[in-house]
């Protein structure tokens, strides 16, 4: 177990330090960019370059697009953000498998350690974004339900922009952090599809199985549930 938080915690110090590039390209009503673990969120303008461990939130009125420039393939990316939304930075980038498969170990790790629980919301560190000081909104309270939501909100936009690798572990985390979310059925399948589409046929089948188990099934959701752990079940055969 400890060399396999050591192997993981190498693996997030590197890919923490290198990064595609993300500039702000259109941004509408209230959106506000989090620097580091700090409370305070700062004005975002069209044209700020954010940095990977930058984190983004948008205001109930509050929409924003933003360009992704994948340094490996040279190719761009168009990322819209809608209302009530909060996506890390970090989170915009494809995960090679062998990098998934060790941060979903990592998260296992933390979601089975009473340190980690009760540790609190941990939304990664984030560097400046370029451009002047800009002021500041009052601080977010990152200790109620409200920030989950936020939360899950945005991770519909990573799964929506493809980026099922990241839309696992932030669904994962969110599960650990805030246990009421994982009831949700909708946010439980969410996870299920993501898991599929990342190519983690067994954590899928696994996941579909307790989806089966949950209280209060509708008809409709009994079924996809077992339509879906068929296909996969034949799948693997």
């Amino acid at each position: 177990m400890k060399q396999l938080v050591i192997l993981a915690g190498a693996l997030l110090l590197s890919s923490g330090a290198r990064g595609d590039g993300i500039v702000v390209q259109k941004i509408a009503g209230d959106v506000r960019v989090r620097q580091g673990v700090t409370e305070v969120w700062n004005v975002v303008t069209a044209g700020d370059a954010l940095r990977p461990h930058d984190t983004i939130r948008t205001g109930p009125d509050g929409s924003a697009v933003l360009v992704v420039h994948v340094e490996a393939s040279g190719a761009t990316k168009r990322v819209a953000l809608p209302s009530r939304v909060i996506v890390d930075m970090s989170d915009i980038r494809d995960l090679s498998q062998e990098e998934l498969m060790l941060k979903l170990a990592m998260e296992k790790v933390r979601a089975s350690s009473d340190e980690w629980r009760n540790d609190g919301l941990h939304l990664p560190n984030a560097a400046v974004v370029h451009g002047e000081d800009r002021a500041a909104g009052p601080p977010a309270k990152e200790n109620d339900s409200q920030v989950g939501q936020l939360l899950l909100n945005g991770v519909r936009v990573l799964f929506d922009n493809g980026f099922y690798a990241t839309t696992v572990l932030r669904v994962l985390e969110v599960f650990r952090m805030y246990p009421a979310f994982s009831a949700h059925f909708d946010n439980r399948l969410l996870l299920a599809q993501a898991m599929e589409r990342a190519n983690l046929k067994g954590e899928a089948v696994a996941e579909y199985g307790a989806m089966s188990r949950l209280e209060g099934l509708t008809p409709p959701q009994s079924r996809l549930v077992e339509a879906r752990l068929e296909a996969l079940r034949a799948d693997r055969h």
